[in-house]
């Protein structure tokens, strides 16, 4: 669960220059711009000055060769190559040659760092001490993702810790669409040597307010581009989940998932029940529901999925209470993705690991207060590995 420790401000890490970590950065880059499966980005591509500030692409590497890339421009994952069971390094994850693409796409999120609050409060409004908030609506009646410019849209300042590692910081100041406090917040992403893609996420205010901070990265783990992903194998360690309205806002009563097409404590595909007659999947035109997680810490996964081409198994380690799984039910193959392929019907899955959506209206949920002087600290690992 989230650790809110008194008094301890964010780590300041030892000064550089952005330009010098950028251009060192973007050196190491142009020197294998050919990434897996033949997917052609460099770094240059991702040299762009957007609301005064410059851009730029990430590479981390671990010792057993796993890449990925990220870009400051909303803290975006966009590509993740991990070896499959043939050995072949597979990019599992969605997104774009170029920044211009994240920029120009219909589906704001793709591989993005959410906030201030991941999923949604309904009608945007919510009450701290008393007092009303109206936060902006993108979703309509709802406020999504942290509203209309989120922080999809804000251009982090990055800088390269190491080879394996990226900091991403951002001051989110107060009333920014709507959300009280002036917000210091520290996004750290990192791959560690046991094949995790490690996010840790920090934050600290001057003002009372809610956060709930995830990351929104699209999945295909046969590969992006490979086709639908309702063969994929999932498995959520939850015993609940929470039923939402026509407005994918929770009704407030968590239910179990026993005898509904929300049961996953056993290994099942995501398109074996994903069709049938079922008020909730009508809702979410799928899944696209917050699961409930038993008690658990970081020494266990609560969800393992595995691709069924791949065999490459992914398992989601967390501090979070919830997990949001979408399984790409609102993709329309709008967009033209790397490899040249487009964001067809339900070709990618996410799994949001966060507090519940509308808790700071729901009392009854795991709060997401902030207050001056506490630190909101979180983590979740997506870890991979081979089933042969």
């Amino acid at each position: 669960m989230r650790n809110l420790i008194k008094g301890i401000s964010l780590t300041i890490l030892p000064a550089c220059s952005l330009y010098l970590a950028a251009c060192n950065q973007t050196s190491t880059s142009q020197k294998n711009t050919t990434m897996a499966d033949s997917t052609k980005t460099t770094a240059s591509a991702f040299e762009k000055t957007i609301d005064g500030k410059q851009t730029h692409l990430f590479t981390l590497k671990n010792k057993n060769g796993l890449t990925a890339t990220i870009t400051n421009y909303g803290g975006r994952v966009v590509s993740l190559s991990v070896p499959d069971k043939n050995g072949k390094l597979t990019d599992v994850v969605l997104g774009f040659d170029d920044v211009e693409g994240f920029e120009k796409s219909t589906e704001r999120y793709y591989g993005a760092t959410i906030g201030r609050y991941g999923n949604r409060i309904a009608k945007g409004h919510f009450k701290i001490d008393g007092k009303d908030y109206q936060s902006s609506i993108n979703n309509t009646p709802n406020t999504l993702h942290g509203g209309k410019h989120g922080f999809q849209e804000v251009v982090w300042d990055g800088k390269m810790i190491d080879s394996s590692t990226v900091e991403l910081t951002y001051l989110s100041k107060d009333m920014e669409e709507g959300f009280p406090g002036n917000l210091t917040v520290k996004v750290t992403y990192s791959l560690t040597d046991d094949n995790s893609f490690k996010c840790q996420y920090e934050a600290t205010t001057d003002k009372k307010t809610v956060v709930n901070l995830t990351n929104h990265a699209f999945f295909n783990l046969n590969g992006e581009g490979s086709g639908t992903i309702l063969d994929h194998v999932v498995q959520i360690d939850a015993d609940s989940y929470l039923p939402v309205d026509a407005g994918l806002i929770p009704t407030g009563k968590p239910e179990k998932v026993a005898g509904t097409p929300f049961d996953f404590t056993k290994p099942e595909t995501i398109g074996k029940r994903i069709n049938e007659d079922n008020a909730q999947l009508k809702n979410g035109k799928g899944y696209d529901h917050n699961f409930v997680l038993n008690k658990h810490d970081l020494t266990t996964p609560i969800a393992t999925v595995i691709g069924d081409k791949s065999g490459i198994k992914m398992e989601v380690f967390t501090e979070e209470p919830g997990l949001q799984f979408y399984s790409g039910n609102f993709m329309q193959a709008k967009n033209v993705m790397k490899r040249g392929i487009k964001d067809e019907y339900r070709t990618s899955f996410a799994m949001e690991t966060q507090h519940f959506p509308d808790s700071p209206n729901q009392p009854q949920f795991p709060s997401t207060e902030l207050k001056p002087g506490d630190t909101y600290k979180t983590q979740s690992l997506y870890k991979f590995s081979v089933v042969k």
